[in-house]
């Protein structure tokens, strides 16, 4: 008994007999407030403790120095065609890698941007085409000058017909003309076309037929088309589906492959059959491109220096009228960095709407120009891009890169080209997620049950002793 004494004579919490207590009205309702207020700022910091809350702060870009940038990007140009289209790296490092192909796919597209056929087929990058090494004065003419007007008749007279689409102004196209006089000359020889009729060799001056040289998409001078008749003719619209070839221009190789594109065919029949053209050299002819257009789209890796993607027509044994070249562009996709699962970047917006704003500022975006009023156009995009990162406890969530972009139309010197000018920031945006404490979301609990129930005690007392003193000076007492 004595020890349960004992231990009675410590209780904080020393209890008052109900028959002592008096229950008021007043005091019923403020312990209804009390109980709804404590309900409430337990809800709200319930909310607080479940929600995550992030601090930024901008410091060195953390990027180690072997790092590498990726570059995606998917665009579309209504007048560049495949054929030539080319892309191109460089830093201020001095890196400078030409038309690149191994990450970079090519699609002919229509003037409404739409796809017309599989993957073009860009050919391995070859070295400088071989042309004669002496020119002869007197080749004489052994090829046929086709126009618009004796074009189709021509081309459907004869099995195969190979035509160089020229311009005299040209220096490849003058390099090319003797041997392909030769070439002709010969073939005109071991194959005439009036008994034969199964080969013929031709050329088209594209300053003096434009449409024509603009109906079969060229665009680089001089090109060597391969028509075959019965084979060549799409129902659609009446364009040639043909062949171009890239081999050696010299008049060895050029009679060497035409023999073996005639050799197939029997001298009964002027059909070239399809699937039998012969085995001319590796690599030397590839399908032509469809269209005009030309969609590119991959990726590049660029080191995280100012550098330029620059995207233009690109040949070395092909010259290109700049007053025709038109880069017209629609950009789809243009991005930095590894693509972020959809997924993950919408988990990441739920708690950060403003991230991934810039991911891709230029997708979607059209810089067309009209090629009679702007000629020779060369479109540049500045941009500026700053990395982002999201982190939880050392942990990464995302990488991200951002980016401004500013872009400009202007005259070309040369040939028109379309450049992407970046530069990254030596900044980066740190964004990290603030842990809580459980702990101390049970002390704000705490805090808020004692607060309620002392202030509310507090605010009873006083209601209660000044509705006594009221009720005393009502009765007239004194004290």
């Amino acid at each position: 008994m004595v020890t349960s004494a004992k231990i009675k004579s410590v209780d904080f919490y020393r209890k008052i007999p109900r028959d002592l207590t008096e229950a008021s009205l007043s005091g019923a309702g403020l312990s209804i407030i009390a109980a709804v207020s404590m309900m409430f700022l337990f809800g709200m910091e319930l909310h607080n403790y479940l929600s995550i809350s992030t601090s930024t702060s901008v410091i060195v870009d953390r990027s180690s120095d072997g790092d590498y940038l990726r570059i995606d990007f998917n665009i579309s140009f209504p007048a560049l065609s495949c054929e030539f289209a080319s892309v191109d790296v460089s830093d201020v490092l001095g890196t400078n890698r030409l038309n690149i192909t191994k990450t970079v796919r090519k699609y002919s597209i229509d003037k409404h941007l739409q796809v017309t056929g599989s993957e073009f087929d860009s050919g391995p990058v070859t070295n400088m085409v071989k042309h004669d090494d002496e020119v002869d004065e007197e080749y004489g003419e052994g090829s046929v000058l086709l126009n618009s007007r004796n074009f189709d008749r021509i081309s459907h007279q004869h099995s195969i017909l190979v035509v160089n689409f020229y311009a005299p102004w040209c220096y490849w196209s003058n390099r090319l003309k003797p041997s392909w006089e030769k070439a002709a000359k010969i073939l005109r020889e071991r194959h005439d076309p009036e008994v034969d009729g199964r080969i013929i060799m031709g050329r088209v001056d594209c300053t003096e037929e434009v449409d024509l040289c603009r109906r079969h998409h060229i665009q680089g001078y001089p090109s060597i088309r391969i028509f075959r008749k019965g084979s060549d003719v799409r129902d659609e619209n009446g364009h040639h589906e043909h062949e171009s070839y890239y081999g050696d221009r010299d008049t060895d190789t050029l009679v060497k492959t035409m023999e073996e594109l005639v050799a197939p065919i029997a001298v009964e029949s002027h059909l070239a059959l399809e699937g039998k053209s012969g085995k001319t050299e590796e690599n030397a002819k590839r399908p032509a491109p469809s269209e005009a257009g030309c969609r590119i789209e991959g990726f590049v890796r660029v080191k995280k220096v100012p550098g330029n993607l620059v995207i233009s027509a690109r040949s070395g044994s092909h010259s290109f009228d700049a007053s025709l070249m038109n880069m017209s562009h629609v950009i789809s996709a243009f991005s930095f960095g590894k693509k972020i699962n959809p997924r993950v970047m919408s988990d990441i917006k739920r708690i950060l709407p403003y991230i991934g704003v810039s991911h891709d500022k230029l997708n979607g975006q059209a810089y067309l120009t009209d090629p009679e009023d702007r000629a020779n156009v060369t479109v540049e995009h500045y941009l500026q891009v700053v990395k982002t990162e999201v982190m939880r406890s050392s942990h990464q969530l995302i990488e991200d890169y951002e980016y401004t972009a500013h872009s400009s139309l202007m005259h070309a010197l040369s040939i028109p080209v379309v450049k992407f000018h970046f530069e990254l920031s030596p900044m980066q945006v740190l964004i990290t997620e603030n842990s809580k404490s459980f702990s101390h979301f049970i002390t704000n609990v705490c805090a808020i049950i004692g607060g309620v129930f002392t202030v509310a005690g507090i605010l009873d007392s006083i209601l209660h002793n000044t509705l006594r003193l009221v009720k005393k000076v009502e009765l007239g007492k004194n004290f």
